[in-house]
């Protein structure tokens, strides 16, 4: 539902060459939090009738579509009416008080600037809800697509607060003191202990696994209790896991990201492909933590799937709030796809159609990032800096004078060891491009080729299979080369995978062009 932007490009890394236009903040609009339109009184109370009978069909058309429609035409630049204007209406209900006001921050995070204090309140609503989900008891079906928004804008703020704090150079006294008063707010044990906690209390882990042995029912319901229970412990819980991948990716811990969502099989079809925004988001920081770690071919395969999917089915989403960050993920996949593929050239892996479209967008730049120059680097950096997550560095700042901003540490940080990376694959695109010519050369005459000596060249080999080898979220170590070697008796051998020839995307091609031929033949008149 909410359409901000969750990782800005390089722009996002507070660029001061690009200027950007500050939405105003509320109180400078003449806006009253305890005016109620008719409209929005009829929308909270038909929403809360809803939530009281279960009719999760009509919660989301509300949730979905009515929200947005009234936050279009009266809310467009300032915040809904306050939780205490619109509490009579619902008899004071906590549960649906919280509720609404987790919609009521997304919203102002959406369209507005929140201030420090909002920032805060913010949290402070999180965490009753949670508390209220987790030590509560909670008897609502609420859709899953408000579910995955609560974890998905829950991580955003935190990663927003993180970015916030961090600039500390231009803060207010009043800001300064607020940070130290409330110092436990959007802190980073809080916000993994919540996710944490999420998954534990509602058992998904132990009902996935007895999911896979045919004694529970939980992705055949997208997660939905049919028994009168409640479905909202129990998808927050699967979709935390999902969270946790993102706040781990966020701190450059991509080992503890995967693990924790591990539990998922992502190779099948489940709940987090019910929701288009926490199948994107899943894949996106799953891919990029796989390219992180080396895992390039599985980086590869998982994009491909993700990007095909997107180009097959965008056009459904056109007039989904979502829709911009779904192009804007989009962008970001074939930007990290022609970085795998450049430091690991399986092109076999990648369906036709999205070969076509990432040739179309960085065809030139591909061919030009494997000389490995200066200027193979630059564009390594610019492609990296544009689709990787917005890094956030969770510790407090030193108040001590002089104020720095330090916003940009740790994705500092992680580019420079991406680079790091990239700069040791220039030594072995040598080593490829001769193995790619040979099926057997002796060391001594690859050394004379090479210019290097027998050991040196050893070293080089011994790289060369370092670099091409990771180990894979089970435990096991898989080559990511197309080109692999063994020696034998001072002789190298080369081991070169066949790809299989696909037909059936060039054929479905040619027969969707043949329609469109077929269909202007149709519609021309003759005289």
């Amino acid at each position: 539902m909410a359409t901000h932007d969750y990782e800005d490009g390089r722009a996002g890394y507070d660029d001061p060459a690009v200027p950007r236009p500050q939405p105003p903040q509320a109180q400078d609009l003449g806006y009253d939090p305890n005016f109620v339109p008719d409209s929005v009184k009829s929308f909270v109370v038909h929403l809360y009738r809803h939530i009281r009978e279960k009719n999760v069909y009509e919660i989301h058309q509300m949730y979905e579509t009515s929200f947005q429609t009234l936050s279009d035409r009266l809310f467009k630049d300032t915040p809904w009416p306050s939780v205490d204007a619109v509490a009579h209406f619902v008899d004071n209900d906590h549960v649906f008080c919280l509720l609404y006001r987790e919609m009521w921050f997304r919203h102002l995070y959406a369209r507005l600037t929140p201030t420090l204090k909002q920032r805060i309140d913010s949290w402070d609503n999180y965490c009753s809800l949670f508390q209220v989900v987790l030590h509560g008891v909670v008897n609502m079906q609420l859709p899953n697509q408000w579910l995955w928004d609560m974890v998905d804008e829950f991580v955003y703020q935190f990663q927003s607060f993180c970015q916030y704090r961090a600039k500390m150079k231009n803060k207010t006294d009043l800001e300064i003191s607020l940070l130290r008063q409330y110092d436990q707010a959007w802190n980073v044990y809080g916000v993994l202990n919540f996710l944490e906690a999420l998954v534990e209390k509602s058992t998904i882990i132990q009902i996935l696994e007895r999911e896979k042995e045919g004694l529970e029912q939980f992705t055949a319901t997208d997660g939905y209790d049919y028994n009168g229970g409640s479905n909202v412990l129990k998808v927050l819980g699967y979709f935390s896991m999902v969270g946790l991948l993102r706040v781990h990716c966020l701190l450059g811990d991509y080992h503890t990201g995967l693990k924790c969502l591990l539990p998922i099989d992502i190779s099948q079809q489940g709940v987090y492909t019910s929701v288009i925004g926490s199948h994107i988001t899943t894949i996106y920081h799953y891919g990029f933590a796989n390219l992180m770690l080396r895992r390039y071919v599985e980086a590869i395969r998982e994009f491909n799937k993700i990007l095909l999917y997107i180009y097959k089915t965008k056009q459904y989403h056109q007039k989904s709030p979502q829709y911009e960050q779904i192009l804007k993920k989009n962008e970001q996949m074939y930007a990290l796809l022609a970085i795998c593929l450049s430091l690991c050239p399986q092109t076999k892996l990648v369906e036709e159609t999205v070969n076509s479209q990432l040739r179309e967008k960085y065809g030139d730049k591909m061919i030009r990032m494997q000389r490995y120059d200066d200027e193979a680097f630059a564009i390594y950096d610019e492609l990296f800096s544009y689709a990787c997550p917005k890094f956030i560095t969770p510790s407090a700042p030193s108040f001590e004078e002089p104020l720095v901003n330090y916003n940009q540490d740790a994705y500092r940080l992680q580019l420079k060891l991406f680079l790091y990376e990239v700069k040791q694959q220039q030594l072995l695109s040598g080593v490829r491009t001769f193995l790619k010519v040979y099926s057997t050369i002796a060391l001594a005459k690859l050394a004379s080729y090479m210019e290097v000596d027998e050991a040196t060249l050893r070293t080089i080999l011994l790289t060369y299979k370092h670099k091409t080898h990771a180990v894979d979220r089970d435990g096991k170590i898989v080559s990511n080369a197309d080109v692999d070697f063994f020696i034998d008796d001072d002789t190298i051998h080369v081991i070169e995978s066949k790809p299989a020839k696909r037909y059936g995307d060039y054929f479905l091609r040619q027969i969707v062009k043949l329609e469109g031929v077929i269909n202007d033949l149709d519609s021309v008149k003759l005289d």
